[in-house]
């Protein structure tokens, strides 16, 4: 393993995320607002817990109601006047529903003096959920969307109308309160009406869009749910002000410059990187294939989400798959790595953030009795990185917005 490279890699990728994190952002977006003194703090995804601690430096009061929902292991301490829940990610499980129940008591009968701070982040349409349907049919669909490949926007479509706090209704069910949302994006476009699935933005989406994904996947849902599906979300809610304050992009020129710091010539090849996670890890080994042995430090640089189609039982993610998809293309390369990792610390199923490649792995995987094809047949590139360390770690960042790649050439 060339160390150097590896060392450069995970730098880069730590000062990217640190760049974007929520307490800058979130005291930036409270310094315009006008909130009162009746506040009431929702605080729902990844970054939540975070988001919720820096709202908090900068609120004129405490609430007089607050709920944070996250991922479990991503609460990190109490917070003054605030109720801090853990809850299932990807796919919703009891404590969602009772945490969204939670704030669903708390924010009935609001009068319209009152204000709801309304703090979200990657991960809400899993964290914050109250299912129209039976909730073993919205897990079924939700890993069903995962495992065919669907794209976020599709998956995130499909969630919102078949939820009570999905698509807008949530700032429907908050009125007359106004509604200050600050919403850190993990959606490609940074569409506020896609991000965890948009509990408080109006929907665009055509009435039949959501029955065309049906179809397009092959995915059978109950006459209950098919009703739903059909249903309209609200179409105008003017009792609601939408800030976003963080995305892919920012992560992508926030790495570009650590690059320059650390000598390299950086290009960002794409901020909507959104298709295979092993053919984008195979096209970036082919960049960095390309332009190795010139004798110039470079960087190529891609954020967005890809996606993984399930064909086998093993354990990995996005990240991981296309790191080690890369490895083949970059063998025996001297001067050539590829790091991936997913900004929020976690990777599909996995305590990893994602994945690190380079020159010697591919060798190094043969010599520990892993075939790279079989490997990503069976999905399994954790175990498959894990045995020559090419696993990243970083924990749980506070953020998220979406992935980043880096290519190095030495």
């Amino acid at each position: 393993m060339n160390q150097r490279l590896r060392q450069d890699a995970e730098r880069i990728v730590r000062a990217a995320i640190h760049a974007v994190g929520p307490d800058e952002a979130v005291r930036r977006a409270l310094s315009g607002c006008t909130l009162g003194d009746r506040i009431y703090l929702v605080a729902v995804g990844k970054a939540a817990w975070r988001m919720a601690q820096a709202a908090l430096r900068h609120l004129p009061v405490l609430p007089r109601g607050g709920i944070v929902i996250t991922k479990y292991g991503h609460v990190q301490g109490e917070l003054p006047g605030v109720v801090c829940l853990e809850a299932g990610h990807p796919v919703p499980d009891e404590n969602t529903y009772r945490a969204t129940q939670a704030v669903l008591d708390m924010t009935a009968d609001l009068c319209p003096e009152d204000c709801v701070l309304f703090l979200l982040s990657g991960g809400g349409s899993a964290l914050f959920e109250k299912p129209m349907v039976a909730a073993e049919e919205m897990e079924a669909v939700t890993r069903k969307l995962l495992a065919c490949g669907a794209g976020i926007i599709e998956i995130n479509a499909i969630r919102k109308r078949l939820s009570c706090v999905k698509g807008g209704r949530f700032a429907q069910w908050c009125h007359p309160a106004r509604v200050e949302a600050v919403i850190l994006s993990d959606v490609l476009g940074d569409s506020p009406a896609m991000i965890a699935s948009g509990p408080v933005t109006e929907d665009s989406m055509p009435w039949d869009g959501a029955e065309k994904i049906v179809l397009r996947y092959g995915l059978s849902v109950s006459p209950a749910a098919l009703s739903c599906l059909k249903k309209e979300l609200p179409k105008q809610l003017c009792h609601v002000h939408t800030q976003v304050i963080g995305s892919v992009r920012e992560l992508c020129l926030a790495a570009a410059e650590e690059c320059r710091l650390l000598g390299y010539e950086p290009a960002v090849l794409t901020d909507h990187l959104d298709c295979e996670a092993r053919e984008a890890g195979r096209f970036l080994a082919d960049i960095l294939y390309t332009h190795s042995g010139q004798g110039r430090k470079m960087a190529f640089l891609a954020g967005g989400e890809t996606v993984v189609h399930l064909t086998g039982g093993g354990l990995g993610g996005r990240n991981q798959e296309l790191a080690l998809a890369a490895a083949g293309g970059l063998a025996g390369l001297p001067d050539a790595a590829l790091i991936s990792v997913g900004s929020d610390g976690t990777d599909g199923p996995t305590d990893a953030a994602g994945g690190y490649v380079d020159g010697d792995s591919e060798k190094a995987l043969m010599e520990m009795g892993f075939e790279i094809s079989k490997v990503l047949t069976e999905n399994d590139a954790y175990h498959a990185l894990k045995a020559v360390n090419g696993l990243i770690f970083t924990g749980p960042t506070g953020t998220n917005v979406n992935d980043i790649a880096v290519g190095l050439i030495g």
